[in-house]
């Protein structure tokens, strides 16, 4: 009994160590990065986040193209990876034949195992030159003198920019959005999922009646995965969004930059001062971008319990 009390109370001080040890890191990282970034934030200040100036020359620097593009590629992949991932999830938990579930499951896993970088070089060689040829041209003919749609499109069909990006990233993200989805939809108790089938309901009425409301916690978790995934990755992005910091253009096919990006093309060359500062600012940008996401996250689904007991 003696050594069982003992046993514990190591395991319980080795579990509040490895959390505090967790948090500590956190907060390093976290000042390193505020130390890093200091002298640029003295000269900035909160206009960095506004300014989309990014002349290493003349020593001027400021973060909206970045952020822009950091932002807008990770919108899109999102917007792209949940429906396709939902879709794969709702097929091998609901739809697909049994001798089919195991190879498809691991085909889309596997997906997640190829290196960042060979889907960079996949989207410039061979991606960028279809999107160019087979869907900008076309759009760009079919909204020739359009307003806004045609600006949208507009730009030389180079197959190099943000939606190049955000589409990458997609694929990049599905597999683990929709292996977590998948998770969580065989969870459901199979006992709810056959009571809604023996009232009648179809396929879509229980996933959507049934499954969703008891899994909405782990779907909104594998979305901000595949989101957090989406805002840190950098050598896919590198190769494909074209790094070139501008704001001129609406397109979506105009080349533009990232966080991420300009750190990986940057940081190596960038003197000792201003410059590394201003980049260092940007990482910081980016850990605060993941910060409130994740706080979102978490502010959402608290809502969604809290509705949830309303109804009740």
């Amino acid at each position: 009994m003696r050594g069982g009390t003992w046993a514990d109370r190591l395991f319980g001080w080795a579990a509040k160590a490895a959390a505090l040890l967790t948090l500590g890191l956190l907060l390093a990282i976290l000042g390193s990065l505020v130390v890093g970034a200091w002298p640029a934030i003295e000269k900035y200040g909160l206009g960095f986040l506004t300014s989309s100036v990014w002349d290493p020359v003349s020593n001027e620097y400021g973060g909206l193209v970045m952020i822009y593009g950091t932002l807008a590629t990770s919108l899109i992949a999102l917007v792209i990876a949940v429906p396709v991932s939902f879709g794969i999830a709702v097929f091998l938990t609901e739809l697909s034949p049994a001798w089919l579930k195991r190879p498809l499951g691991t085909a889309v896993e596997l997906l997640a195992a190829v290196p960042s970088i060979v889907y960079g070089m996949w989207g410039l060689l061979v991606f960028g030159p279809i999107l160019a040829t087979w869907v900008q041209q076309p759009l760009q003919a079919l909204f020739a003198g359009v307003p806004y749609l045609g600006a949208l499109v507009s730009g030389p069909p180079v197959g190099i920019g943000i939606l190049a990006a955000g589409i990458i990233l997609a694929i990049m993200i599905i597999p683990f959005i929709a292996a977590v989805m998948r998770d969580v939809f065989e969870v459901t108790p199979p006992m709810l999922k056959e009571s809604a089938y023996a009232l009648g309901s179809t396929t879509w009425e229980v996933v959507w009646g049934v499954v969703l409301p008891y899994t909405k916690g782990g779907v909104i978790g594998g979305i901000m995965l595949g989101l957090g995934r989406a805002l840190g990755e950098t050598m896919a992005v590198t190769f494909v969004i074209g790094n070139f910091n501008q704001l001129d253009s609406l397109s979506l096919f105009a080349p533009a930059n990232s966080i991420t990006s300009a750190l990986a093309n940057e940081f190596a060359e960038a003197a000792s001062g201003l410059h590394q500062s201003a980049l260092i600012y940007l990482g910081l940008v980016l850990f605060f971008i993941t910060f409130v996401v994740l706080a979102l996250s978490k502010l959402l689904l608290s809502r969604l319990r809290r509705n949830e007991g309303a109804k009740s």
